[in-house]
């Protein structure tokens, strides 16, 4: 009898083997009834810390209603692309119960700028206790426009913020008299570290890492502790990049984007002696938001290491893999019309959580 019919069979169950292995991910909804969520934080037990733009914190369960407002947050200027926006909690949580939170903060003659908060969170989820405002942007600007606000805590406890440039203060993200388009690095209690780079540079603010940037909304360590980011560029020219102290991001002499309408924006150019080029560039735009690289191998080796960035503008979730030299090897739109992505975190259980803005909710990517 001949050998093909069973060579046939073989073939046809490792197919389905593997078919079954390389099941397609899905979108299982854990949290609903949030009211234009911007971000969500994980709390010991399994519960979520959930961010409203509109001012209001909450605490959710999977499967269960969003709690009522928890007490004692600050007044936010709740205007344009302003409220309270991103949450963190601290790296020692369980013992010392702290969070990090930055919003618009008012100011004077309808002004605003991005201020980051410490505070604790009662036992009881109910209450913010010590609450105290670590970090102000400087100066405050008559502006609805990005406010940047992402928040990431280094291994050694200092804490990095991505500051938009207020769009009005865009050739400010250039000098160093300002937080217009800057990221900066400040310890727990708002001090400027010693070793920053521009802390001994006249007339240059002492909490600014890195400057040259436009609107980011996506702020997260690796594995090895390097800080990567991403921001809006304008029509065109999104960036993902890795963050170096003391680097130059170009924003705006230089740009992968247009002015709204057409147009050169800066130099017309897309690079200059010493300013850094992104990694990976989108145009055009995807309206990046949310930035997660994952650790946990739950999805299978193909997506372990990878990034993860949720579009605002096409409601998808985009999977980027760099090669060993940084340089795109893989990019790949999963979930198409799930929805605008404002965030993307791994969660403690090893599995992706994504912030759908417009519906009000928390999923989960099922593996």
């Amino acid at each position: 009898m001949s050998k093909r019919p069973f060579a046939l069979v073989a073939a046809l169950a490792a197919a389905l083997t593997l078919g079954t292995a390389h099941a397609a991910p899905s979108l299982e909804t854990v949290v609903d009834g949030l009211k234009t969520p911007w971000a969500v934080a994980f709390l010991p037990g399994g519960e979520f810390l959930v961010t409203e733009r509109d001012g209001t914190l909450r605490t959710a369960k999977a499967g269960g209603k969003p709690s009522a407002p928890i007490q004692g947050v600050p007044a936010v200027d709740a205007v344009g692309q302003g409220g309270l926006l991103d949450v963190v909690t601290d790296s020692d949580f369980a013992r010392n119960r702290t969070i990090y939170f930055c919003f618009a903060e008012p100011g004077a003659d309808k002004t605003n700028g991005t201020a980051l908060a410490r505070a604790k969170l009662s036992a009881d989820n109910k209450r913010l206790t010590d609450v105290k405002v670590i970090f102000s942007q400087v100066p405050k600007m008559d502006s609805k426009l990005h406010f940047g606000c992402r928040i990431a805590e280094a291994q050694d406890g200092k804490l990095f913020l991505s500051l938009g440039e207020r769009y009005k203060g865009m050739d400010r993200a250039q000098t160093l008299d300002n937080h217009f388009g800057k990221i900066v690095r400040v310890g727990k209690d708002g001090s400027v570290p010693a070793d920053n780079p521009y802390v001994n540079t006249p007339g240059a603010l002492p909490e600014i890492w890195t400057y040259g940037h436009r609107n980011s909304q996506g702020l997260a360590f690796d594995e090895k502790g390097q800080l990567w980011q991403h921001e809006h560029g304008p029509q065109g020219g999104d960036e993902l990049n890795l963050i170096r102290p003391k680097q130059n991001y170009g924003w705006p002499v230089i740009t992968y984007g247009e002015n709204y309408g057409g147009g050169k924006i800066g130099d017309g150019i897309f690079a200059k002696a010493g300013m850094e080029q992104p990694i990976v560039k989108w145009v055009p735009s995807i309206a990046p938001a949310g930035l997660a690289k994952l650790r946990s191998a739950k999805y299978g080796p193909a997506w372990q290491g990878n990034f993860f960035i949720g579009s605002l503008k096409f409601g998808y979730l985009e999977r980027v893999k760099l090669d060993a030299d940084n340089r795109p090897a893989e990019q790949e739109k999963l979930f198409e019309g799930a929805g605008r992505m404002r965030d993307v975190r791994e969660g403690p259980d090893g599995l992706l959580y994504l912030v759908l803005e417009a519906s009000g909710k928390i999923v989960r990517v099922k593996p």
